[in-house]
């Protein structure tokens, strides 16, 4: 959306200058502390604050499934797929023909051309790929190209891949880079900084956040004459419809995965339930429940 208001304003220069001004400094802090976590995190001071953070990050993720999932599944048909697409990423199939399958069945058509170039489209993006720079900005262009709704659909697409397909880190280490994500500045997406660095240093979160965002501007930059298209055509409303409930479900199921590395014990437990109820009743920014699960890790750390 900043990109676009960036080319909206003044063109070309507008969307560098906007997407640039908006990206640069949350990346420049999760570098810094992408670096301080492999330094520092095996401290035990490191280890008790991502202990009180994590069951917070999940309790955050939750409030925005359900909030993104009032508006988007607007009828009964809708929340069938739903159904649907959680069934089958709980039977691993691929996000890709998730999403693309939503928008299709949404839309009623059985196969059209853009159908038959969407689906076999994840069989090649889903080569192993070496943990070089190369490889590094070819895993998350790709997931920058294909990523639909909402930034934490990013984590379903970054476990999938980097976890389970390329194991390039485990899924301790992508919860640990999600609540670094939440508790900064600046888009989801700069959890991709994190990650990058945690594969391959200072040069690999450059290269990860070159990667997840350059299909942004590009499709900003050519968007421009599809927009008003986009707004007559009903088709394209019910594939949208059908993509936005699809990535609610991959959504639902990585934050049902994720927790299961974040609610550890009864502690944990009861720490997501206090900041859901918090989130789920009161106006309450989550960057201050995320502060105050770090103390409350460090709380339970100098008590044990």
């Amino acid at each position: 959306m900043a990109i676009h208001v960036g080319w909206a304003r003044a063109g070309f220069r507008g969307l560098l200058v906007a997407g640039l001004s908006f990206i640069l400094p949350a990346a420049l802090i999760v570098t810094v502390i992408a670096w301080a976590y492999v330094r520092y995190g095996t401290l035990p001071a490191a280890g008790a604050l991502l202990y009180g953070v994590k069951p917070v990050v999940i309790a955050v993720v939750l409030q925005a499934l359900w909030r993104l999932g009032r508006t988007a599944v607007k009828s009964w048909p809708l929340a069938l797929l739903g159904a649907v697409a959680i069934t089958a990423t709980f039977l691993r199939v691929n996000e890709m023909i998730v999403l693309a399958g939503g928008g299709i069945l949404a839309a009623g058509a059985p196969r059209s051309r853009a159908t038959a170039l969407a689906l076999p489209l994840p069989l090649g993006l889903g080569a192993v790929l070496p943990a070089t720079l190369g490889g590094i900005f070819l895993a998350f262009a790709k997931i920058g190209a294909v990523l639909f709704g909402s930034g934490y659909v990013l984590l379903a697409f970054l476990r999938a891949d980097f976890v389970e397909h390329l194991h390039w880190i485990t899924s301790r280490q992508l919860l640990d880079a999600v609540a670094v994500g939440q508790i900064t500045p600046g888009p989801v997406f700069t959890t991709a900084t994190f990650v990058g660095y945690l594969i391959h240093g200072a040069s690999g979160a450059a290269t990860a956040t070159a990667g997840i965002f350059a299909p942004a501007f590009f499709y900003v930059a050519v968007s421009g004459p599809l927009v008003p298209w986009l707004r007559r055509s009903a088709t394209a409303g019910r594939v949208l419809d059908g993509v936005n409930v699809a990535s609610l479900a991959l959504m639902a199921v990585v934050t049902w995965q994720l927790s299961r590395d974040a609610l550890v014990d009864w502690r944990t437990s009861l720490m997501a339930l206090i900041a859901a109820a918090l989130l789920f009743r009161t106006r309450v920014n989550s960057a201050w429940l995320v502060l105050g699960g770090a103390a409350v890790g460090l709380l339970f750390s100098a008590g044990a």
